[in-house]
C-alpha cells in the first residue's frame, strides 16, 4: 500500500512538473512581445468578432466628411504636388461653409518654389485656428530596445508656413506584424520627448467640450478622453473601431460623405458642412497612402482610417485588451485546472473534459467581448489546455505501456511470454474454459535428485534445483514452448498452445535434446563441485488435449492442458531412465524422419489397459 501511494505521489509530481513547464511556455508566448507569439491567430480571431457587429452599431458619424484628392481632381488641377494656394483656396471654401475642423493629410515639409504660395497658405492658417497640418515621424528600421519610440527624423510643415504647434498633428499609422492597421497611436514623442497628438486626436479635440478632450496625463503617462482612461498599449496605440468599409459610398446607413477636391473648389455657393470635421487627403492608389485593415481584403486609404479613428474618439468606444496580469491569471487558472483534471481522469472522460473546457473558455472569451469590448487572450490559455491534454494522453499511454511491460515481465517468469502476449493482445478478460487443440507435451524429472539433496545443505539444494530448472525453461522457450508448471523437481511444458505450430512435435523433441545436452554439461560441473551429478528423464507425447484456463476465476487461474494425451506423456517420463528421452508412437510418426530414434517396444503404463509402443530419441540425424 505504501508503494502504491509512493507511485501515485511520483506520478502527480511528474504531471505537475510537466504541466507547469507547459504553463510557463504558454505565458512566455503570451508575454514575449506586445502582440504575443501567436498574433497571426489571435488578431484574425478578434477581427472575426469585430466584423460581426451589426449595421446599427456601425452607424457612421454624419459630421465627418472626406474631401478626396482623386483621379477627377488630378485631371482637373494637374499632377501632384499642387500649389499651396490651392489648399489655401480650399480651406477658405470649407471655412465659409461652416466647417468646425479641417485636416489636410498632405505632408508639406519642403518650402514651395514660389514663396508667394507659402505666404498665401500661411495667411489662411493664421486666420483660421481650426486647421490641422500633418507631421510625419520617421523611425529607424530597428529601435535600440523593444518598445522604444525614438524618431530618426520628424517632417514638420515647412517653416515658411509659420504654423504653430497647436495646428500640427502626426499622421503615422502603425501596422501589426501581419501588416494590418488595427491600432492608431494617439500620440508620439518628438526628438525632445514632447508628445505630438495624432491627426485624429487634434481634429476630434476641436469639436469636443473641454471636459471631454483627449489629453495625456503627464504624471501617469496615461491618455484620457475626458475622465476615461484610454486603453493604450506601450506604443500609445488604441484600437480603431471601423464604422465604414474601404472606399464605401455613402447612403442612409453607411459611409462618410465624400466630396471631390475639385468639386469643392468649383462650388459657387457654401456647402452643407456646418459643424463638420473635414478631412482632405489622397484617394488614389498611386499616392501610396493605403493600408490593409481587419475588416476587408481591400486596402483602406489613410484618410479613411483617420476618419474612423475620429469617430472612435468622439464616441469613446474603445476595444480593450485585458492587462497582462489578468491574461496570465487566466492562463494560470486554465492550466492548473487542466493539470488537476487530466491527472485524475483519462480516456473518454478526459476527452469530454477537454472539449468542455475548450468550449467554455471560448464562451468566457466571447463574454469578455460582449460585456465590455474587452479582448482576453484566447489562443494562449487554449494552447496550454491543448498541450497539457496531449501530454496527459502521452503520459497515460507511457504509464500503461510501463504497466503492461511490468505485467508481461512478471507473468513471463511463470508462463511463456507468448501466453502473456496472447492474453494482452486479445483485449479480453481471462476467463475459465478451454478449447481442444493438437499439442505436444514434455514432462521432465530430475533423476537422483532426492539422494543428492540429502548430502547437500538446503541452500545448495535450491541452487542446484534452480540451475536444472533454468536449463529446462531456456530450452522450452528457445523452441517456442509454453512452460506450464514446475512440479517439485520436475517440469511440464507444452508446444502448439496457445500459439499453434504445425511442427510442434519436432519443436518438443528438439527442446528435449537441448535439455539433455545442457544437463550433461551441468552434471560434469556438479560432479567436480559436489562429487555427485544428476540426469533428466523426459517423456513426450503428441495428440489432442483440452487447453485453457482452469481454477478460480476470481483468485487464481492456471493455463494448462488436461486429457489422456497429457497423462501418457507423464507416464512416459516416469518410465524414462536417467538421461533418456522417451516418446510415444503418436510423436514418433510425426518426427521419425527428423531424428535418430530407436524402438524400445511396448510397455505397460498406469491408466492404460493395453501396452503402448515407446521409442527413445538418441539425438539429431
Amino acid at each position: 500500500m505504501h508503494g502504491e501511494a509512493l507511485m501515485g505521489k511520483k506520478k502527480w509530481i511528474n504531471t505537475l512538473a510537466v504541466g507547469l513547464v507547459l504553463l510557463l511556455l504558454s505565458t512566455y508566448f503570451y508575454t514575449v512581445n506586445s502582440s504575443g507569439l501567436f498574433y497571426f491567430i489571435e488578431g484574425p480571431l478578434q477581427d472575426v468578432l469585430r466584423k460581426a457587429k451589426s449595421v446599427d452599431e456601425r452607424q457612421p458619424e454624419d459630421r465627418i466628411k472626406i474631401v478626396k484628392i482623386d483621379e477627377k481632381s488630378l485631371k482637373a488641377i494637374g499632377k501632384f504636388p499642387w500649389d499651396r494656394t490651392t489648399y489655401a483656396q480650399l480651406i477658405e471654401k470649407l471655412e465659409q461653409s461652416g466647417a468646425a475642423a479641417i485636416g489636410i493629410d498632405v505632408v508639406l515639409a519642403e518650402p514651395s518654389k514660389n514663396p508667394a504660395d507659402d505666404k498665401a497658405l500661411a495667411d489662411v492658417l493664421a486666420k483660421y485656428h481650426n486647421v490641422i497640418l500633418p507631421v510625419q515621424i520617421n523611425y529607424p528600421s530597428k529601435q535600440q530596445q523593444a518598445g522604444d519610440l525614438v524618431p530618426e527624423k520628424v517632417d514638420y510643415p515647412t517653416a515658411t508656413l509659420t504654423t504653430n504647434k497647436q495646428q500640427m498633428a502626426h499622421i503615422n499609422v502603425f501596422v501589426d506584424k501581419d501588416g494590418k492597421a488595427r491600432k492608431l497611436p494617439v500620440g508620439l514623442p518628438d526628438e525632445n520627448g514632447t508628445f505630438i497628438p495624432a491627426f485624429s486626436v487634434a481634429l476630434a479635440n476641436l469639436v469636443l467640450d473641454d471636459k471631454e478632450k483627449v489629453k495625456r496625463d503627464e504624471v501617469t503617462g496615461e491618455w484620457k478622453r475626458g475622465s476615461i482612461v484610454m486603453p493604450t498599449n506601450e506604443r500609445n496605440q488604441v484600437t480603431t473601431e471601423f464604422f465604414t468599409l474601404p472606399r464605401q459610398k455613402v447612403d442612409a446607413t453607411t459611409g462618410y460623405e465624400m466630396l471631390s477636391f475639385v468639386d469643392v473648389m468649383n462650388s459657387k455657393n457654401p456647402l452643407p458642412l456646418q459643424g463638420s470635421i473635414v478631412l482632405v487627403g489622397p484617394f488614389v492608389t498611386a499616392m501610396q497612402d493605403e493600408y490593409p485593415t481587419p475588416i476587408s481584403s481591400v486596402k483602406m486609404f489613410g484618410i479613411e482610417i483617420h476618419a474612423n479613428m475620429i469617430q472612435t474618439l468622439l464616441e469613446s468606444k474603445f476595444y480593450k485588451d485585458t492587462s497582462k496580469p489578468v491574461g496570465i491569471g487566466l492562463i494560470l487558472l486554465i492550466s492548473l485546472l487542466a493539470i488537476y483534471l487530466f491527472g485524475r481522469f483519462k480516456g473518454k472522460t478526459a476527452l469530454f473534459i477537454f472539449i468542455g473546457m475548450f468550449v467554455i473558455y471560448g464562451g468566457v472569451w466571447l463574454a469578455f467581448y460582449i460585456a465590455g469590448s474587452t479582448f482576453a487572450p484566447l489562443v494562449y490559455p487554449q494552447f496550454a489546455l491543448v498541450t497539457i491534454y496531449i501530454w496527459s494522453l502521452v503520459s497515460h499511454y507511457l504509464e500503461e505501456r510501463k504497466e503492461r511491460n511490468r505485467v508481461t515481465g512478471i507473468f513471463g517468469r511463470f508462463v511463456s511470454k507468448s501466453v502473456v502476449d496472447e492474453l494482452l493482445q486479445s483485449g479480453e478478460d481471462v476467463k475459465l474454459g478451454g478449447s481442444r487443440k493438437d499439442i505436444s507435451l514434455i514432462f521432465v524429472d530430475i533423476r537422483g535428485f532426492t539422494p543428492m539433496s540429502e548430502k547437500l545443505e538446503p541452500e545448495q539444494v535450491i541452487q542446484v534445483l534452480n540451475e536444472y530448472l533454468d536449463v529446462c525453461t531456456k530450452a522450452i522457450f528457445k523452441f517456442n514452448g509454453t512452460l506450464d508448471k514446475f512440479i517439485g523437481d520436475g517440469v511440464m511444458a507444452m508446444f502448439g498452445a496457445p500459439i499453434e505450430y504445425d511442427n510442434h512435435p519436432e519443436m518438443a523433441v528438439r527442446a528435449a535434446i537441448e535439455m539433455k545436452s545442457q544437463a550433461n554439461r551441468l552434471e560434469q560441473k556438479l560432479i567436480e563441485k559436489y562429487g555427485i551429478g544428476v540426469k533428466f528423464g523426459l517423456g513426450i507425447n503428441s495428440g489432442p488435449a483440452v487447453v485453457g484456463n482452469i481454477g478460480s476465476e476470481d483468485l487464481r487461474l492456471d493455463y494448462t492442458a488436461i486429457g489422456d494425451t497429457v497423462n501418457l506423456s507423464a507416464r512416459l517420463e516416469s518410465n524414462a531412465k536417467p538421461g533418456q528421452i522417451l516418446i510415444s508412437e503418436q510423436t514418433y510418426e510425426r518426427v521419425k524422419d527428423l531424428f535418430e530414434i530407436v524402438s524400445i517396444g511396448k510397455i505397460k503404463v498406469k491408466g492404460k489397459e493395453k501396452p503402448v509402443a515407446v521409442f527413445e530419441v538418441i539425438g539429431n540425424l
